[in-house]
């Protein structure tokens, strides 16, 4: 607890000591050694599910926690190869990609079709294997938010993966077609026995407003990941809420004053806990995403996120260019200061 509260610096008393009264610990589930067996043996997946969600949740540092700590390296297609690895050219090479996961302990490696086919006869047996399966297109000009199937669920399968990956940009002109291609893709993977994340991110530039982004807003994330789930989404990836209000700002949707005098409060951790509240109260896990890399200050950045997702009743983070966009031994040790957070009994659930 001593690094994690020099790290947290002047955040350390707001962030360690919140308690949520909004929406209380006590109506959440919450992750655990036993969290198949207690919420996914009442659903309707099948066997095969249970035992690869079982299995990915035994995998690294935080095996046996019920928390993950995922490693994803699909930003070559999502921002360029060039942005992504010139900080670090090593991981132009896949191999180099599953051996920062596997050296950081993470629960599982994230990446494209590609990337892991390239390599999956030597890792798919030593770490799991997340199989990424659509993904914006860096070259297309005017620059636009869409995401394309580059590969199918079977071919995931046919690698070694036990669980595939895919985003749906929510808000966005090809948001009903994603919907589709994805919810397609989910039941194709449980049939196969396969774990489904999915990203649940916004793009509209009307969702931003001024100087305020409401892609990063607790109601308008938290009904993304509301349909997320609605598609039998196992586990929820979703940027950490850093504001609210979203709804009555873009005048969207419907909401409810509620949502805002009595759900939810300005205090970050329990923007998250909406987020978590709208994953079925925590039945299906929200992992946030680690962000962009700043640099010196990464590491602060995200044992903070871990604190509030772990507070906030989430299952863990994943976290890319912040571990691979610098020397591998660094960034190793950057992931284990983020599972070093779901490990420290001290930080407790707000």
């Amino acid at each position: 607890m001593k690094d994690i509260t020099s790290l947290l610096g002047d955040d350390a008393e707001h962030l360690l000591s919140h308690r949520c009264t909004a929406i209380p610990a006590e109506t959440l589930t919450l992750p655990g050694p036993d969290y198949v067996g207690q919420v996914f043996a009442d659903t309707d997946r099948s066997a095969p599910v249970l035992r690869n969600y079982q299995t990915l949740l035994n995998s690294g540092r935080l095996g046996g926690s019920g928390y993950i700590s995922i490693l994803p390296v699909d930003q070559g297609i999502e921002h360029s190869a060039g942005a992504s690895f010139a900080p670090n050219p090593r991981y132009f090479d896949p191999k180099n990609v599953v051996e920062l996961a596997i050296e950081g302990g993470c629960n599982a490696i994230c990446s494209t079709m590609g990337a892991l086919g390239s390599v999956a006869r030597r890792y798919a047996h030593k770490i799991p294997f997340m199989v990424k399966l659509n993904h914006n297109d860096a070259l297309i000009y005017p620059t636009s938010y869409d995401q394309t199937l580059y590969g199918q669920v079977r071919q995931a399968y046919d690698m070694g993966a036990i669980a595939v990956g895919a985003t749906v940009y929510f808000g966005s002109e090809g948001s009903r077609r994603q919907l589709q291609e994805i919810s397609d893709a989910f039941q194709q993977a449980h049939e196969l026995g396969m774990v489904t994340v999915l990203w649940t991110y916004l793009r509209n530039s009307a969702f931003t407003q001024g100087d305020t982004d409401y892609h990063l807003s607790a109601d308008l994330t938290g009904q993304a990941n509301h349909l997320g789930v609605t598609i039998k989404a196992d586990i929820i990836k979703q940027k950490m809420a850093e504001n609210n209000g979203g709804f009555n700002a873009v005048k969207v949707g419907k909401t409810h004053p509620k949502v805002y005098s009595e759900l939810t409060t300005e205090h970050p951790i329990d923007l998250v806990r909406y987020q978590v509240a709208n994953c079925y109260m925590g039945r299906i896990g929200l992992i946030n995403s680690g962000g962009a890399s700043t640099g010196e200050g990464d590491l602060q950045e995200a044992v903070r996120t871990a604190v509030i997702n772990k507070r906030a009743g989430g299952m863990g983070l994943i976290s890319g260019r912040k571990a691979f966009q610098r020397p591998m031994a660094d960034g190793a040790a950057l992931l284990h200061a983020i599972q070093d957070v779901y490990l420290d009994k001290d930080v407790t659930i707000a």
